[in-house]
């Protein structure tokens, strides 16, 4: 089975408050999971990893074998594909345990987008901050 799976994290602070969310999509538009956490604190690029790493497990868990990772963060999506290498402690850990995830689903590309290309889980994150 082949799925989109957009992801965004975000942080009030940097580092500060953080949550992450990610919206998984057949190739038919219908959301098969969709889901935002508060993470504590953390800064963007932990909680943009984190948003990864929760929808890869959660596309092996629904037993996905092709998966689009659509992201607005670029130097993520940019670290993934190798293209930046990953120099923060915290990331490499994280950038690791999401290839190590991508291997196991078979298939995964990535592409950057701009924020307004990703509305819903962008959504997600906002509605994770803001629950009490």
């Amino acid at each position: 089975m082949k799925a989109r799976l957009s992801t965004d994290g975000g942080a009030r602070g940097n580092p500060g408050p953080a949550a992450y969310g990610y919206v998984l999509e057949a190739d038919d538009g219908t959301v098969l999971a969709a889901h935002g956490q508060k993470i504590g604190v953390a800064t963007n690029n932990v909680a943009e990893y984190s948003a990864l790493i929760a929808g890869l497990e959660k596309a092996l868990e629904l037993g996905v074998d092709e998966v689009e990772v659509v992201s607005d963060s670029e130097l993520m999506v940019k670290q993934m594909t190798g293209e930046y290498r990953v120099k923060n402690e915290a990331l490499r850990d994280l950038s690791l345990e999401a290839g190590r995830l991508a291997r196991r689903i078979g298939s995964v590309d990535y592409t950057a987008v701009r924020r307004e290309h990703n509305k819903l889980a962008d959504q997600l994150v906002n509605e994770a901050l803001d629950a009490p």
